[in-house]
């Protein structure tokens, strides 16, 4: 049996009702996410941003430390080769202490040394 004309027209309502009801919550959903969609697209700019700044200033003190270390090794190569040109300096003056002092034995020292090196060599 078909349902009277009544009940088609209240179906018909109620459907378009339901209908427009579902409707509007997707535009509403549609929106909540468009919403959300500019939220985390805003937090991810102002990461990449804060990110951003932390490698910059990261590289600087990395720089600023590499430069550091590098006067520091440029001061103690300097105060070494210092050291070592004061000691060569010392050494020379003690030799040519030794040779005024010590004439003969520095002749027959030099020529035992070069008499060792000459039987080193030819063998």
């Amino acid at each position: 049996m078909p349902p009277p004309d009544g009940e088609t027209a209240l179906k018909d309502l109620t459907d378009k009702a339901n209908h427009e009801r579902l409707q509007k919550d997707v535009h509403a959903v549609k929106n909540d996410i468009a919403a959300l969609t500019d939220q985390i697209t805003d937090v991810l700019n102002a990461f990449a941003g804060q990110a951003g700044k932390q490698a910059r200033s990261g590289y600087r003190q990395a720089r600023e430390n590499v430069d550091q270390t590098f006067d520091d090794m440029s001061e103690r190569g300097s105060a070494m080769l210092g050291a070592a040109q004061d000691a060569a300096n010392s050494l020379e003056e003690r030799l040519e202490d030794v040779i005024s002092q010590r004439p003969i034995a520095t002749v027959g020292l030099a020529l035992g040394l070069g008499l060792l090196i000459g039987l080193s060599w030819k063998r």
